[in-house]
């Protein structure tokens, strides 16, 4: 049997999400683990999204010292990922990269969500 969650008018069937809401690769796993080992402590990360730029939406990261219960917790390539309830139907199947590209470095999302974008890559609509 399902768990309901109520997020607003809208009830999300949790077991539909399964474990691979957003997955981290290789390269972003690592680069999350070696954050929270120069830290010190940290359960994880937060993943969400807010309203900014001119497209509506932006990612939003941050460390889990304590997960905030109305959080959703799923694991990828060793690292467990908070969401919370408001952001998760916008962020089922996320993939999340760290790249470097020439003398930048910094996480890269591929949302199948995703429907556009504003040209500086700041901000999404979904």
């Amino acid at each position: 049997m399902a768990q309901l969650l109520k997020v607003s008018r809208l009830k999300i069937e949790i077991s539909r999400w399964g474990s691979k809401v957003i997955e981290l690769s290789n390269d972003a796993a690592e680069h999350v683990r070696d954050f929270l080992q120069n830290r010190g402590h940290g359960e994880g990360i937060r993943v969400g999204i807010r309203t900014a730029g001119c497209s509506g939406l932006a990612y939003v990261l941050e460390f889990v010292d304590e997960p905030d219960p109305n959080d959703q917790r799923f694991e990828s390539n060793g690292v467990s990922v908070f969401v919370d309830p408001k952001s998760l139907v916008y962020l089922n199947g996320l993939k999340m990269d760290f790249v470097k590209e020439g003398l930048n470095e910094g996480f890269k999302f591929s949302n199948p969500n995703q429907k556009g974008e504003c040209g500086c890559g700041e901000s999404f609509t979904v």
